[in-house]
């Protein structure tokens, strides 16, 4: 089925269907008659001779220009052009394409005042897999992300670079070879075309929806630690939850409980301690946090693919042009930024388990850094540091972008949310992640093999995946294939999947 793009309802899963699963696109018949109507207002005003920023005005220090008729007519094509400011490597396919896909659905509210051709081309882009050459870096988050969108804009004029079908090209041969017409740019399109936070948004939406499973996968590994650590249950008992009342530690301890389910644990045939340390019996309450925050997140980030994220938006009902501040990064760069910081707490907390199992002094019985040859071998204790320098770098990654404004445009923009330093930050702070909780998984599934109770179905799910992928440390061997072996293992949510067919779905929210 396709997305069909109204301009409202458009989720996380939606962008990330598109972005990487290749869904087609459709504009929805209100939207075209909503893109029409403005567009038909917007070119009355001009006609008029109204001065509208943007459409007959220069931009930023600029805005008091008044353009002349035929300063109009070429003026999109120049801002274009020095807005396509970026620098770096090019932005992966995937977050280019959920900008395209959440730019589209801003022109679809249909305030924008850009002809329909406009939006039309961003979709079907989409659909042909014409995904333009984006360079990474050059957004301040605000006015949006004018240096990448405009790097897409340059294919409305046949220009620019592209990749099709694995293979960088001219703009224009993409779009030919594709059998999409060059729309061009007229009065208002370029502007309408980049005005937005798209891009930082759209890398937000892909890193939800990976931070959601993630946490998943990071309440496995801590079932499987708690099992090789003989930990007390009673912690993960879901009226001690409901009593506090946050949601997210409610469904962290849930989800502990059906990972363990069927354990000796459970059975009271191991005995256990009375109390066991902060970093065990406070996964849910730590999880929970995290999870809570990243229902913020991916809620403020629909409202955001939802909103007529531009500036100046057009009432033609109402026959008023308002300009304003709505491409303003901040709403987003915000909970992007203490997503970020949520998930390396979560990584300091998988970090302080692991300690629990290769310290022999806290291990209760398990052998030192989980090898039986402690003195000749040195098993799991180089881990830890490869652990421990991934958490320093996310800590220097956590340091908070929104409030790091720098002023442009002679201070006409004088304050600026960062939000594309917060974007990329988050997702550089995840693919880390990956790496710490691999190497949790591995140490657990090290220590479940040293146990001789049987442990929940959810664990033994766990760890046989692990065991495909990762072998016994029955002797010491040089470490970097399991840990990178790891660290894809969990980006490919094959422990996940592994876990949720013994157990059952595993709740995100």
């Amino acid at each position: 089925m396709p997305i069909i793009v109204t301009g409202k309802g458009l989720t996380v899963d939606d962008v990330e269907a598109v972005a990487r699963g290749g869904e087609k696109v459709e504009l929805h018949p209100d939207a075209i008659a909503r893109i029409k109507k403005c567009r038909a207002f917007i070119e009355e005003r001009i006609e008029a001779g109204e001065i509208m920023y943007g459409v007959n005005t220069g931009i930023g220090e600029f805005s008091e220009v008044v353009l002349t008729d035929d300063q109009v007519k070429d003026f999109q094509k120049y801002l274009i052009y020095n807005h396509a400011a970026g620098i770096g490597d090019p932005t992966p396919l995937d977050h280019v394409r959920a900008a395209m896909l959440l730019r589209a659905n801003v022109l679809a509210i249909g305030n924008s005042g850009c002809r329909q051709e406009i939006a039309q081309t961003f979709v079907d882009m989409l659909n042909k897999g014409v995904t333009p050459v984006v360079c990474t870096k050059g957004s301040v988050g605000a006015c949006g992300d004018l240096a990448p969108m405009s790097q897409i804009a340059l294919l409305m004029m046949g220009e620019g670079e592209a990749f099709l079908e694995g293979e960088r090209m001219a703009g224009g041969r993409a779009l030919e070879k594709a059998g999409i017409p060059v729309p061009g740019l007229k009065a208002r399109d370029g502007l309408a075309s980049i005005n937005g936070s798209n891009l930082i948004n759209g890398i937000g939406c892909l890193a939800v929806y990976d931070a959601e499973r993630w946490l998943l996968q990071a309440e496995i590994a801590a079932a499987m630690t708690l099992e090789a650590l003989r930990a007390n249950l009673k912690p993960y008992d879901p009226r001690l939850h409901e009593l506090r009342g946050f949601p997210g530690a409610v469904t962290s301890a849930s989800n502990l409980r059906q990972v363990i389910e069927g354990s000796d644990l459970m059975t009271g045939k191991q005995k256990v301690k009375v109390q066991d340390a902060y970093s065990m019996r406070s996964t849910p309450q730590v999880i929970g946090a995290a999870r809570d925050q990243l229902r913020w997140t991916r809620s403020q980030l629909e409202i955001e693919a939802n909103g007529v994220g531009d500036n100046p938006i057009f009432l033609p009902d109402d026959h008023v042009v308002l300009t304003g501040a709505n491409f303003q990064g901040t709403p987003i760069s915000l909970p992007l930024d203490t997503l970020g910081a949520a998930i390396t707490m979560v990584s300091v907390l998988s970090e302080r388990r692991l300690n629990r199992l290769t310290n022999p002094a806290l291990s209760v019985g398990l052998p030192a850094f989980l090898t039986k040859g402690a003195g000749m071998f040195s098993g799991m204790m180089l881990s830890q540091y490869t652990a421990d320098m991934q958490i320093v770098e996310q800590r220097i990654l956590s340091t908070p972008a929104f409030n790091q404004s720098i002023p442009a445009a002679a201070d006409q923009e004088d304050f600026v949310s960062m939000g594309m330093n917060s974007a990329l930050k988050t997702r550089q702070i995840l693919d880390i992640a990956n790496g710490v909780l691999g190497i949790e998984f591995m140490a657990a599934a090290q220590a479940l093999d040293f146990r001789e109770y049987t442990p929940g179905r959810g664990t033994l799910a766990a760890k046989a995946e692990i065991r495909k992928h990762v072998d016994f440390l029955d002797v010491d061997r040089p470490l970097y294939p399991d840990h990178n072996a790891m660290m894809a293992l969990v980006k490919s949510l094959d422990i996940l999947n592994a876990v949720e067919n013994e157990t059952g779905k595993l709740s995100i929210y």
